[in-house]
């Protein structure tokens, strides 16, 4: 599954969109598969970094990472985090999308990404940060998506919860990125220490 993104490479303080390639047969891609269980087959892609880091790709693990929320996401939608557009751009494909507001912290992050969609009368982007973000009373979203983490770690649980909470009784329904999996090296952490 790949989804292609229109974002210019470019720069801004810390952060940066570049392109990349894997190549056929990469070597490194198949020792990342064994101990991660992900790897980016060969092929064009684009990613966002935060001083030289990567913090998002269009690679298609990352996709999956999200399709189960796009397939189930219609009509009003809050995403927490812009990253490198690419869930933003799977929404805004499909017709079931009326709006999208898209709470994004990081300037920088806007200033490279949100041109990109600043034509679609489909999208909003604030500058804000989501844990203190308050929608205008009396908005409802059909569906809320949160990913402003850069990392699969199981220290992202207790900021999962509190964005979940807080749009518990705004939202039909929501999911936030790599949860299970976060939940799953809590579990297998907590093991460790028994």
């Amino acid at each position: 599954m790949k989804i292609e993104i229109d974002v210019p490479e470019g720069k801004s303080g810390s952060w940066s969109v570049e392109s990349f390639e894997v190549p056929e047969n990469d070597f490194s891609q198949f020792i990342s598969s064994f101990k991660t269980g992900r790897s980016v087959p060969a092929g064009k892609y684009k990613r966002l970094l935060r001083g030289g880091t990567c913090v998002m790709s269009n690679t298609p693990d990352e996709i999956r990472d999200f399709m189960g929320f796009v397939w189930r996401s219609s009509g009003n939608i809050l995403v927490n985090g812009l990253g490198l557009g690419v869930l933003l751009k799977a929404l805004l494909n499909r017709p079931e999308t009326e709006h999208v507001t898209v709470i994004e912290l990081n300037e920088d992050v806007i200033k490279l990404v949100g041109p990109t969609y600043e034509n679609d009368p489909r999208v909003t982007i604030i500058h804000a940060d989501a844990f203190e973000y308050k929608p205008t009373k009396g908005v409802r979203y059909d569906a809320v998506w949160h990913d402003i983490w850069d990392n699969i770690c199981s220290d992202n649980l207790e900021g999962m919860k509190r964005l979940h909470r807080k749009y518990g009784r705004r939202s039909d329904f929501q999911m936030s990125w790599c949860r299970s999996l976060c939940e799953y090296y809590k579990r297998r952490d907590q093991r460790r220490y028994y």
